[in-house]
């Protein structure tokens, strides 16, 4: 189904390189490395000079969603001390980028030091392809890949940090790639995190909606910035037997599609 060229970032900022932490995220460390390898690909092939911290752990989020706050702040100071000394702090989620830009602050509230640091924490934390267009001033990419693809928003992303159009543009550079807009490209799919568990009837709804909605495009393939979306209607597409393929973002932009899709085998 697809074409793969070696991919390199154009546009990025000619100077010295930027030093970046990148924080994998639990989904893609455990589910999906290989989107952490296309992260890295990008990052580089735009000039950066790019580490995995050993001592990062899970962003916090299910704790702070849970309304466990005590278990949130020790995971975000461990967070914080990970990636001290980076320029920038970079994930290739929307949700998890959020979680440490939006929320890590609030959970300091009262503690002017601690405040302060997780502000400048937060200041310096970026979604992957938002940090490629929005800070690096990349406009796109050499990649291939010969097909036609639909792109699902995620909440957190859009929402929080308002990603968009930034998928969109570097996409555009991709050989080969035709977009064909879903009717409701940023309505939810019933992920939620948590949400999915405690109310499951409801999530199974939502993503029912979105998967009609993703092959009403015609596409071959879903894209998405998130790995808890696409898992989600990966696995619906699945059980309802649609040949539709669910990849991440990056690893198109990156040309690393060689590997099974999300959810498929390895044949």
């Amino acid at each position: 189904m697809s074409e793969n060229a070696p991919a390199r970032a154009s546009g990025g900022q000619g100077t010295a390189p930027l030093r970046v932490g990148l924080f994998v995220t639990c989904l893609v460390d455990l589910f999906r490395p290989s989107v952490g390898f296309a992260a890295v690909k990008l990052m580089e092939d735009a000039g950066c000079t790019v580490e995995v911290p050993a001592a990062q752990t899970c962003c916090g989020q299910p704790a702070f969603n849970s309304g466990d706050r005590a278990d949130a702040r020790a995971i975000a100071e461990q967070v914080i001390r990970a990636f001290e000394g980076y320029d920038y702090v970079v994930a290739p989620s929307g949700s998890c980028a959020g979680m440490l830009k939006k929320h890590y602050p609030e959970l300091f509230a009262g503690d002017e030091a601690a405040l302060a640091r997780a502000e400048a924490f937060a200041g310096r934390v970026h979604e992957l392809v938002s940090f490629l267009t929005d800070v690096l001033g990349v406009t796109g990419v050499e990649a291939a890949f010969s097909g036609k693809v639909t792109y699902h928003d995620s909440c957190s992303g859009l929402r929080e940090l308002g990603i968009q159009a930034q998928p969109r543009k570097l996409l555009a550079s991709v050989e080969g790639l035709e977009l064909a807009e879903m009717r409701d490209p940023d309505v939810c799919c019933g992920f939620g995190g948590t949400f999915c568990v405690k109310y499951p009837d409801i999530s199974d709804k939502i993503v029912t909606e979105k998967t009609a909605d993703i092959a009403g495009t015609g596409a071959d393939l879903l894209l998405a910035g998130d790995l808890g979306c696409l898992m989600n209607i990966a696995g619906k597409l699945k059980r309802e037997g649609k040949a539709i393929e669910v990849r991440h973002v990056a690893e198109v932009l990156a040309g690393m599609t060689d590997q099974p899709a999300i959810g498929e085998r390895r044949r």
